[in-house]
This record gives C-alpha cells, structure tokens and sequence, in this order.
C-alpha cells in the first residue's frame, strides 16, 4: 500500500503531454514479418518516415494482408483495385504485381504517399497531413480546398494516423507522462485482492471481476480514456518509453514472441520499483508482480489522442 501512495503522489504531480519521437520503430510495434519493408519504405521521400508509414498501414488493416473493406479496398494497405491498376509496384522483384503480398503492397503504399507529397506540395500546411489527405480523399480534393480538406473522414484519417505515429516511432528523448495516470493507479488499487476471471469486465454480472486487460481498460476508462479490449491493441494506444524512462500509470506488457507486438498476452499498469498492479491468471487475485521478468515485451504511456485514434476493427 505504501508503495502505491508514493508512486500515485509522484504521478499525480507530473505535467502531462507527449514528447517528441524519432523516425526509428518501437520495439515490436511493427510484426516482424513487415519491419524490414516499413524501416527501408518508410524513408522513401522526406513527408515520409518508417513511424508514419506504419501507423498508415495499421489504421488501413490492422497489418491483415487478407482484408476486403466494403469498398473493395484490398490488402494490407486497402489499395482499390483501379488504384492499384495505376500505382501497385513489383516490391520484391518477382514479377508480379500482387494486391495480396505485402511485399509489394507496402512498397506501392509507399511509393504512392511520395507521389502524393509531389503532388500537394505547393498546398498551404503540413505536407505530411497534405499527403495523408490525399492518400484518403484524393490530391485533387487537397489542392482545391487548399489543405485538408472539410471532410469528416478524411480529417478524422489524417488526425488519427498522426497521433498513432508516435505509437510506433522509437522514442530518441523523453516520453512525458499522462495526466490521468494516478488516477488509474488509484482505481487499479481498489481492485487489489478481486478474484482472476477470463473476459472479465468488472461488471457486477462477473462479480467485479478482471481480466488483466479488462482491468487496464477500467482503469483508463474511469479517468475518460477508452482503451481497446485486448493487450496487444492497447500497445498503440501511445508512444513507448524505454525501461528506465517507466513512470507510474504506464501500461507494460509481455509476451511469448518479443519481436512482435501482436503476440503479446499479458498487460499490467506500472506502480513503480519494479512492480506492476496486474490480473495474473485463473486462481489468482489482482495482485503487486514483477515486471522485470524474461517475457518483459515493453511499455506504453497512454495519452488521449492515441487512445481515441485505435481503429474499432483492429
């Protein structure tokens, strides 16, 4: 208890906000299967970067090179097939040209965002914000409205994928933390001794009882932040300090793979020294555990924006 009253006066004095990322990738945040491509891709053309690049492919397909919109939109990075007809490119040199294959459809989305930006790059604003817009409404539709344009969808595309960029860029300074973070330790301490339930939502159907992400969303949710359901999507919900730049309210994470953020099967929220509040298992209670164990994947600091800009499909 002492322990948690320490850290939650410490976090609750701290100024919240979101400090600046680099161009390099989070560990994990991106499946191994597709970092190679989004590191090199990524630093195509300078309104471009690896980070950028995978919050675009994130928020287009949740990284499923399978999924059909209701567009027809196609792949991985949900290319119409008439777009593709004109902008899909042979990425891996096979000699095909395949919607499918990410290996050439994140080199097209690529290549098609610099082409975009050349497009754009007269129009007043953020070229980067242009080039999104673009991406989503068209350049035509940008260079008449002067910037992004007054579509709802194209605005609410452009916002998202800026603030989910810091969710998978390698932060190179420090990650300020969340104003909301004591109060979700606080929460979570009430919940200590609850009984484990798998699915668990704390509803008073369950008994109050948790989940280890259903008790990190509850204790986002009770300060007005909406996190996704499971722990591996609440992974983006914010950049990723290292280590030694933990600070209470982060939310940390584990896993069996430590190359790939969609493996990961366990979420906590840090309290400080080393220890996490977290639902452990069946037969266990919420209890204070360790975070520095071998299947230790890495950290989260929640922040608002990233929070609201989780695809509801992913």
């Amino acid at each position: 208890m002492l322990l948690v009253v320490g850290v939650y006066v410490v976090a609750g004095n701290l100024v919240g906000g979101v400090g600046a990322g680099g161009v390099g990738l989070a560990k994990g945040a991106v499946p191994a299967a597709y970092k190679t491509l989004v590191q090199k891709w990524g630093n195509l053309c300078p309104a471009l970067n690896p980070a950028l690049l995978a919050a675009q492919l994130y928020q287009e397909s949740g990284w499923d090179p399978t999924v059909v919109s209701p567009a027809d939109a196609r792949g991985i990075a949900q290319f119409i097939p008439s777009t593709w007809a004109t902008h899909g490119i042979d990425g891996n040199g096979d000699g095909k040209v395949d919607i499918w294959d990410p290996n050439d459809a994140i080199p097209s989305a690529a290549t098609y965002d610099c082409e975009l930006a050349k497009y754009v790059r007269t129009v007043p604003g953020n070229t980067s914000d242009n080039m999104l817009a673009a991406y989503n409404a068209g350049a035509d539709r940008v260079i008449k409205a002067g910037g992004v344009p007054a579509i709802g969808e194209t605005q609410n595309y452009v916002k998202n994928i800026r603030s989910l960029e810091q969710s998978f860029a390698a932060p190179v300074s420090r990650v300020d933390p969340s104003r909301q973070a004591a109060a979700a330790i606080a929460y979570a301490q009430q919940k200590l001794g609850t009984p484990y339930l798998w699915g668990g939502n704390g509803t008073p159907d369950q008994g109050g009882r948790f989940d280890c992400s259903g008790l990190t969303k509850a204790a986002y949710e009770s300060v007005g932040v909406t996190l996704p359901r499971v722990a591996n999507d609440q992974y983006n919900a914010g950049p990723h300090p290292s280590r030694d730049q933990l600070l209470p309210g982060d939310l940390v994470f584990f896993s069996d793979d430590l190359t790939d953020s969609r493996a990961i099967r366990h979420v906590g929220i840090y309290v400080g020294g080393g220890y996490m509040i977290d639902a452990p298992r069946t037969g266990a209670v919420i209890r204070f555990d360790p975070i520095d164990t071998h299947d230790y994947f890495g950290a989260t600091r929640v922040t608002e924006d990233g929070a609201k800009a989780l695809p509801t499909t992913v």
